[in-house]
């Protein structure tokens, strides 16, 4: 079970994806790569990559919804 511990939340406006604070090196606004596609197959429970462009650090996204992408790893 995924708890709270793994999760990081994200923001999305119009087709962007934004997380607001990197968990790596914690640079404010990050605008991702992170596609419309990629993220409905992280809401299906499908792995999704996602490569933070401030730092280069990668984040192994298990699942989402509508404000977290939920890791598999602890971001808190």
């Amino acid at each position: 079970m995924l708890t709270f511990e793994n999760s990081w939340p994200y923001d999305k406006m119009m087709d962007d994806i934004y997380i607001n604070e990197c968990p790596f090196c914690h640079k404010s606004n990050v605008l991702t790569a992170f596609s419309e596609e990629k993220l409905n197959s992280a809401k299906e429970g499908i792995k999704q990559l996602l490569v933070m462009p401030c730092c280069h650090s990668k984040l192994t996204i298990l699942n989402a919804d509508d404000d977290y992408f939920w890791t598999e790893e602890k971001l808190r």
